[in-house]
């Protein structure tokens, strides 16, 4: 085994990853010019997910958010740290059943607003359904 090289991964995440940790090789002793210039590439992971414990992927069937640019088959990046506030586009379980809606709260009352003229918003008895909010929708994934 004397004399031999064994060559092992430099990717240790993209964070950690810069252009000082891609070998070199050349036979003429110099490097590419355009080497100065490298940058790592995109990561969507470090883009699009702040907590990752607590992130999840969804793909959603139906088309109860189809004015506010989810249709049905998009993912969606769920996170469930972020707190639901009125406004924000949340999963919701209500009586077993997981639902994506507009999550709308005044002083006494929670609603579920659909983005879709087909549907009614969902009046939430607290206290009478099963009711929490999953998570909430921090980026949609949609194919063209």
């Amino acid at each position: 085994m004397k004399g031999e090289v064994f060559y092992k991964s430099t990717y240790r995440g993209s964070r950690q990853f810069s252009q000082w940790d891609v070998d070199q090789a050349n036979a003429t002793g110099f490097g590419a010019a355009a080497d100065d210039y490298m940058e790592r590439g995109i990561d969507l992971n470090e883009q699009l997910i702040r907590n990752k414990p607590a992130t999840f992927l969804m793909r959603v069937g139906g088309d109860a958010m189809i004015d506010a640019g989810i249709s049905s088959g998009d993912i969606v990046i769920v996170d469930r740290s972020v707190k639901a506030v009125t406004g924000k586009i949340i999963i919701a379980t209500l009586n077993g059943e997981m639902l994506i809606r507009r999550l709308e709260k005044t002083f006494n009352r929670t609603r579920l607003i659909p983005e879709c003229k087909n549907l009614s918003p969902i009046d939430v008895d607290v206290s009478g359904a099963d009711f929490s909010v999953w998570g909430v929708v921090t980026y949609c994934i949609h194919a063209f």
